[in-house]
């Protein structure tokens, strides 16, 4: 029985204009894609909307870097992200950008509101100023030296080493990741959004079932401790948009980043009959509304948008819905190591639906981590899709197409069986509405099984040898591909391109409420390969095109912005050499005796290196991926046999041998066991 037509409003958190998308992202947008295909699949009017979120700091300065405007760094990123997605099958019915007029009309109608209610506060605070840029650094654009651990590279805010909290001028050595100048302080007039006074709201609403369990809880401790008024301006230069009546005060990139999901609904609703702001977005509006995002921007969503929108007199969202982080292969991301992949280095050796189905296969409704393991997906993605769901047709559509012209038995006697298969939608729904989409592929793949025992059980390629029994073969694929196309159905959300091509096979447009109106003798096409195995080399050549995507990016900034270091050596490649020239290279196994800070240097170590009697000094660049009392003890290998050479911080004795992208992922080359300091590496 069809259900009534529900109007449904999804969205999903906006992208950051200021880079590629990667598999981390896809996790959220392909999640979102399947719950939205899935409601439109059981007739509700379901609309999807993102943007790029394009304003702030970080995107005026690669602006300046790159030599273009804001505006065309944005426009650009905004296609690539968008032939990303589309290439993805993530169907959005419009992905627009926050620097847009209906953004810039929704973000000055819900500030004047708030304003008008009494909820805007102003005053002079102090800040981190870069002097050479002259421009304000928010926290995360200072590093430095945690002052209670000592952790190098530090942001602005709080050590990721021990946790401490502090600000920029608590640093030790803070430096403006933009200039490398040291931040001085600076006063400035910022507004303030008083969300302490939605305490009272904000935690009936948290706890209202919109938000799961989890966050609930984790919200509750942020109540229970006070909230703090919301700063919601900064100062010029600042891409963005300005605050009325304040002139040189820029609304903060967070307060219009969630005010992009009305402008970009907007944006669609100015342009599609039918479809009303108002409808979806008034106080007593009777529409649904679900936000998904990361678990990395739940305060942003679940207490400063709700309380804006209470305040400005809008509704508030049905439901928040939150994932964790990707991790690959039980590990952070590393672009070293390869596995931090962009959507477009996937897309360049591997179908999007692979990626899919996977997701699919490991997303619940909670807030927990998924683990892209790479050796698990490809088996999974084979076993499941290709080697049970694909194969039900392919092992019996050819002797429907070859023995009888296409045309399937009009009465076969399975239709209990069949039964079974139609059944199954209403629990394999209500898996796909809660999220818990793991939970609906085991369903699926439950009942894929069940198909392919009946298959081999009733064995239609011995029958179709014998003319008395051949008509047996007919009834035997008809049932098959009857349960193929209920399957197909419920895999629709997930697998969109794959379920096309089984609907031209079959001859019919899938959709829930159809999934019981079978194909007994209706004709079926010619049957088309629908999707192939996953090879070994397709994942092997994937990653190594993030090596050398990571490579060619490091290299890349590292000439764009050269430190003291880099300054060193900028001399170009050397020509080839010959191998009497390398031999004369010396390598030697040496102990790190000590390792120092080296003052106002951002990335130098002072190193002590024993030689098994001999003692040298050599600055390293390592400073961003070791700390100095790590190293003590350890033994590396240097090229003992280079010039001394002069550097501002001391004579340097030779070079330790590494390797890495830069940043944290620096690794020293390190000896076999039972090597000894002074011996020489063969």
């Amino acid at each position: 029985m069809a259900q009534p037509q529900r109007k449904i409003l999804v969205t999903s958190a906006l992208p950051y204009a200021n880079g590629s998308i990667h598999l981390g992202h896809m996790l959220e947008h392909i999640q979102t894609d399947i719950w939205v295909r899935f409601q439109k699949l059981r007739g509700n009017l379901c609309t999807a909307v993102c943007a790029d979120d394009a304003h702030g700091t970080a995107i005026m300065i690669k602006a300046e870097q790159n030599g273009i405007t804001p505006e065309q760094l944005i426009d650009g990123v905004r296609e690539e992200h968008m032939a990303d997605f589309k290439d993805f099958g993530i169907g959005y019915d419009n992905y627009y950008s926050t620097h847009s007029p209906e953004n810039r009309e929704f973000a000055e109608l819900i500030y004047k509101a708030c304003r008008d209610n009494g909820k805007i506060a102003v005053r002079s605070i102090t800040q981190a100023y870069d002097p050479e840029k002259e421009m304000f650094l928010a926290d995360r654009f200072i590093k430095g030296t945690c002052p209670k651990c000592k952790a190098e590279d530090q942001y602005g805010d709080n050590c990721e080493v021990c946790s401490a909290t502090y600000t920029p001028m608590e640093m030790i050595n803070p430096r403006s990741v933009y200039s490398g100048a040291t931040p001085v302080e600076k006063s400035s007039d910022h507004y303030f959004f008083k969300l302490p006074e939605f305490q009272e709201f904000l935690q009936q609403w948290t706890r209202s079932g919109t938000l799961q369990d989890q966050v609930a809880n984790k919200l509750a401790e942020w109540l229970d401790s006070g909230l703090q008024e919301w700063d919601i301006s900064r100062d010029a230069p600042y891409f963005g948009f300005e605050i009325p009546d304040a002139p040189g005060k820029y609304f903060y990139v967070w307060l219009d980043a969630p005010i992009g999901y009305m402008a970009s609904f907007k944006n669609l609703c100015d342009r599609t009959e039918g479809l009303e702001f108002d409808e979806y977005w008034n106080k007593d509006s009777k529409a649904e509304l679900y936000h998904f995002i990361g678990k990395d921007i739940i305060n942003f969503h679940a207490l400063f948008w709700p309380a804006m929108l209470d305040c400005a007199g809008f509704r508030t969202p049905t439901a928040v819905n939150a994932h964790g982080y990707v991790t690959v292969d039980g590990e952070k991301m590393s672009k070293s190591r390869g596995t931090f992949i962009k959507a477009r280095t996937y897309l360049n050796h591997l179908d999007p639906q692979y990626l899919r189905y996977y997701f699919a296969a490991k997303l619940n409704s909670r807030v927990d981590d998924i683990d892209l393991n790479l050796g698990d997906f490809v088996q999974r993605v084979n076993s499941d899709v290709v080697g049970k769901v694909v194969n039900i047709a392919s092992r019996t559509a050819s002797f429907i197409n070859k023995k009888f012209d296409g045309q399937l038995q009009p009465t076969p006697a399975q239709e209990t069986m069949i039964q079974e298969f139609v059944d199954a939608g209403d629990l394999i729904a209500e898996l796909y509405e809660t999220r818990e989409y793991g939970k609906a592929m085991r369903e699926i793949m439950r009942l894929a099984d069940i198909a392919n025992t009946y298959i081999a059980d009733e064995e239609p390629w011995v029958k179709a040898k014998n003319e008395e029994t051949l008509p047996q073969v007919q009834e035997i694929c008809t049932v098959a591909l009857n349960m193929f196309a209920i399957l197909a159905t419920y895999l629709k959300p997930v697998l969109p391109g794959m379920v096309a091509d089984a609907e031209a096979f079959l001859n019919k447009e899938l959709t829930w409420d159809n999934r019981s109106e079978l194909l007994f003798g209706k004709t079926v096409n010619k049957f088309q390969a629908l999707m192939a195995r996953i090879e070994a080399p397709q994942i092997e050549a994937m990653i190594e095109e993030g090596k050398t995507e990571a490579a060619a990016e490091a290299q890349a900034k590292e000439q764009a912005a050269p430190t003291e270091e880099t300054e060193l050596s900028k001399e170009p490649i050397a020509d080839e050499i010959s191998f009497d020239d390398f031999a004369k290279v010396d390598l030697r196994i040496a102990k790190i005796a000590k390792a120092e800070h080296v003052e106002k240097a951002n990335k130098l170590l002072k190193l002590t290196l024993d030689l098994g009697g001999e003692t040298r000094t050599v600055f390293s660049g390592i400073k961003s991926a070791y700390k100095p009392e790590d190293l003590e003890g350890k033994l590396t290998i240097m090229v003992a046999n280079l010039a001394p050479r002069k550097m501002k911080f001391g004579l340097s004795e030779g070079m330790v041998l590494a390797a890495g992208p830069g940043g944290e992922e620096i690794y020293l080359l390190e000896p076999h066991e039972g090597a000894k300091p002074g011996q020489r590496v063969m």
